[in-house]
């Protein structure tokens, strides 16, 4: 009776640990095996990792058997028809997406550069998507440097258009945003923008 009391105990605070640390129960029925931790560590690592200390990490006794384990990871790569494979390059191993995928990371490569806006660039756009349409100058006048090479950069990416020209001296571009903007930041309209209060002009 002791016993059973004991083992429900010790039950219950394994239980509790495994809560605690935020495991679901698919990662606690998890038993890791040479194979997965090998795959886990090259997963985990954005750079090779040397034949030493993968083996070292894994717990493999030699060079050989790392081999061993690898070309097993990967032909089941090879029979799930998975994008990657583990390659052997700058004195280590790495997990690699396969060439023919690379039409597609490049499109996703792209789509980061372009989502990716210095605080210049978001303070600009930001001028602009409040109080579009709005002139150049009044941008400049607000943020209080030059914004020239800053809206055709925004421009390039797809964020602000010409909406226009001002009917004052010179008639300046007005400037606006696009639907791609709305896009981007997740906005079904400009009416969905935070309610803040007027940007403040410099005195």
């Amino acid at each position: 009776m002791m016993e059973e009391e004991n083992e429900e105990t010790t039950l219950e605070c394994r239980m509790s640990a495994e809560e605690q640390a935020g495991l679901s129960q698919a990662e606690v029925d998890v038993e890791p095996t040479i194979e997965s931790v090998i795959e886990a560590v090259l997963f985990a690592s954005d750079e090779p990792v040397t034949t030493a200390r993968l083996a070292d990490i894994a717990d493999v006794g030699s060079v050989r058997q790392l081999r061993r384990y690898i070309a097993a990871l990967n032909e089941k790569y090879r029979a799930n028809n998975n994008a990657f494979r583990i390659e052997e390059i700058a004195g280590g191993f790495q997990m690699l997406t396969l060439s023919v995928y690379n039409s597609w990371l490049k499109k996703l490569l792209r789509a980061r550069a372009e989502g990716k806006l210095s605080q210049a660039a978001l303070e600009t756009l930001a001028i602009i998507a409040y109080k579009q349409p709005v002139i150049r100058a009044d941008v400049e006048a607000i943020r209080g440097v030059g914004c020239g090479e800053m809206i055709r950069s925004l421009m390039y990416k797809g964020l602000v258009k010409i909406t226009g020209r001002a009917q004052v001296l010179g008639r300046p571009m007005l400037y606006g945003t696009t639907r791609k903007f709305l896009e981007v930041f997740g906005l079904r309209s400009l009416k969905d923008l935070p309610k803040i209060e007027e940007l403040k002009k410099p005195e």
